[in-house]
């Protein structure tokens, strides 16, 4: 009889461990996940802070566009990516062509510019 006890509790001793190590590779899952939603936070974060420095960047080059005299801006756009700048549209004369790029690469915070504007007169 002492023999059938002592199987009985050394099946029960082992039945006990494999459920602690099963619970405890259950919550290292869920530490892996609650780790990988953690980085994804900062990169989520990282990318609002990209694109409010983009925005912002791209109005202080619209403002300076629009201060200079010699410079049409009712059809320009301005799009930044990183301090990398795009002028499109199109304004009436080929010297605001070179006068914006200027203009824009005169603002802090710009790496580049990329000149696409087209010229079209004015319409009366």
């Amino acid at each position: 009889m002492k023999a059938i006890q002592v199987f009985k509790l050394a099946a029960a001793t082992a039945l006990v461990a494999a459920s602690l190590h099963a619970y405890a590779q259950g919550d290292a899952s869920s530490d892996a996940t609650a780790a990988a939603q953690q980085q994804a936070s900062p990169t989520q974060a990282q990318s609002k802070q990209a694109k409010a420095a983009n925005r912002a960047l791209s109005r202080k080059i619209r403002s300076a566009l629009a201060r200079d005299k010699k410079i049409d801006v009712a059809r320009i756009t301005v799009r930044v990516r990183d301090g990398a700048v795009v002028l499109q549209g199109s304004v009436p004369e080929q010297s605001q062509i070179e006068h914006a790029t200027e203009v824009a690469r005169g603002v802090q915070g710009v790496t580049s510019v990329k000149n696409a504007l087209t010229i079209r007169p004015n319409e009366s």
